[in-house]
């Protein structure tokens, strides 16, 4: 992701070893959450030649702990399968094991966007905790929406990786001078906009006048619904523009150059 990278130092690994099934353990910190109708889809059609091989961390009291393949454990217990191949990898803390797991699955069965934020808390990387900082400081945890949570977590942690926490910041803080404290403040494509401006653009950016400005526009509902509007009909200004944070950010950008004269507005 952008400017924030995951690492893990350089181990000792051991390959193709036959485990038990029944002693490989599951960290709930540094793994997604089990997704069971999954893994029965895995155990209805399972061949164990195809298993492949599970990647697990070998801690230091000899116990292992899946880092990639907890859906074929489960799969294994199901089918009554006794023991998987495994990549066993030695002398990795919790957090590093965390890290490990986003590697993995940065692709392939990517995680739930919440179950990748509270897993890189665990591993400690920098753009999950500089995204919790600054949502704490504005009181509020991610995960669903409602007045003190955010639901578009994909959202959140796409302002940080392109624009820095700082932007988050300026945008929650812009967010709720425009409309208060309430779920519909806290809209992906509303701070997906915000973030945009300030994130491109901060430096000309007064954020108590943006809010002034975007109030003066329109509640957070109505918002909601010229977005959506606009980007049904092809981007603002019919203009074709892509996604609707895109459509978002030009609204934004529209509210901060109302009533400015042709010289101090801000151009995309």
């Amino acid at each position: 992701m952008g400017g924030y990278a995951f690492r893990i130092p350089e181990h000792e690994v051991t390959y193709g070893v036959k485990v038990k099934v029944s002693d490989l353990k599951v960290d709930p910190q540094a793994q997604r959450t089990l997704n069971e109708r999954r893994a029965q889809g895995i155990a209805n059609s399972l061949v164990p030649e195809a298993l492949g091989t599970v990647i697990v961390s070998e801690r230091p009291g000899g116990e292992l702990y899946i880092i990639d393949g907890q859906h074929r454990r489960r799969a294994c217990e199901l089918a009554g399968i006794p023991t998987i191949f495994a990549e066993i990898h030695h002398g990795l803390s919790q957090a590093q094991e965390a890290i490990f797991f986003l590697i993995k699955n940065k692709e392939s069965h990517k995680p739930r966007p919440i179950d990748e934020f509270h897993v890189g808390l665990t591993g400690g990387v920098p753009l999950f905790v500089d995204t919790d900082g600054i949502l704490k400081a504005h009181g509020l945890a991610l995960g669903s929406s409602s007045t003190n949570s955010v639901g578009a977590v994909s959202g959140v942690l796409q302002i940080v990786d392109r624009y820095g926490a700082e932007a988050l910041d300026r945008t929650l803080t812009v967010a709720e001078k425009a409309w208060g404290r309430s779920s519909e403040t806290w809209d992906g494509m509303l701070l997906g906009g915000i973030g945009m401006c300030v994130g491109r653009w901060g430096d000309l950016i007064d954020d108590a006048e943006l809010a002034r400005k975007m109030l003066a526009m329109g509640t957070a509902a109505k918002w909601r619904s010229e977005i959506l509007s606009q980007s049904s009909r092809g981007g603002f200004n019919n203009s074709g523009a892509g996604s609707r944070v895109t459509t978002a950010g030009r609204l934004v950008l529209h509210a901060w150059n109302r009533g400015r004269k042709p010289e101090n507005r801000i151009e995309a």
